[in-house]
């Protein structure tokens, strides 16, 4: 017979590989950042979500919410660390106004973080109740990210072009989705499910998009000169 257990750190292995691979994703923009040292139309609302998602799911995976979860702590982890280093780079070349934007943005989430752990480690007491209501805000932030790849969606039908969404990257969203709640079925999370789940979803749709449109984009040189409207990204737990 084979062990459940076995299956579930596998799939949480192969899970940390497509999870890598969305953390990765903004580096391409990070690279023109860096080369062109301007930040152009280039937002940073992205960065920021993905620090806020990463932070929730590395204090969700801890022993004392939810026990069992290094591979969720793992790739977080990574995932914080990467995006830190994002946004340093981002804010080496932004100008003032979006430097105090993003300041607010991470003082509102401080304010946030620190009011959410010391509401879990003081009115609950045990790992399920913990788990429930952390796991509730993982969620919202997870499915956040995977939903921030919507407007591209809608430029897509309007213009009928894909040329501003990369296939590898619904792609990775799609198999992140699915190996991430394959994990949380064996073992059952209902948030690393529906969180994902979501995210698969989402992934799919690109995907079907980006097959409906990809005969109608006009097949021209991309002007290097020209940024895509947003980063082009998910993540995960929920990337995780």
């Amino acid at each position: 017979m084979v062990n459940p257990d076995l299956i579930r750190n596998i799939l949480g292995i192969i899970g940390n590989v497509t999870s890598f691979l969305l953390f990765l994703s903004p580096a391409p923009t990070i690279w023109r950042i860096w080369k062109n040292k301007s930040v152009e139309e280039f937002k940073f609302h992205t960065i920021v979500a993905g620090i806020m998602n990463c932070v929730m799911w590395v204090f969700y995976s801890m022993p004392f919410v939810h026990p069992h979860s290094i591979l969720v702590t793992t790739i977080n982890s990574l995932g914080l660390a990467m995006y830190i280093g994002f946004n340093m780079v981002y804010l080496m070349y932004a100008d003032n106004h979006k430097r105090k934007s993003m300041a607010l943005y991470y003082i509102a989430e401080l304010m946030f973080l620190a009011a959410l752990a010391c509401t879990t480690m003081l009115a609950f007491h045990s790992h399920t109740a913990r788990s429930n209501f952390v796991g509730v805000f993982c969620d919202v932030f997870g499915i956040i990210l995977y939903g921030s790849p919507l407007t591209v969606m809608l430029k897509v039908i309007k213009t009928k072009s894909v040329e501003f969404m990369p296939p590898s990257v619904s792609l990775a969203g799609f198999l992140n989705g699915v190996v991430w709640s394959a994990y949380a079925c064996i073992r059952f999370d209902p948030y690393i499910l529906i969180g994902n789940g979501v995210g698969g979803l989402l992934g799919l749709i690109q995907l079907i998009l980006y097959a409906c449109y990809y005969g109608s984009t006009p097949k021209k040189p991309k002007d290097a000169s020209k940024p895509p409207p947003q980063f082009q990204q998910s993540t995960g737990p929920c990337a995780v």
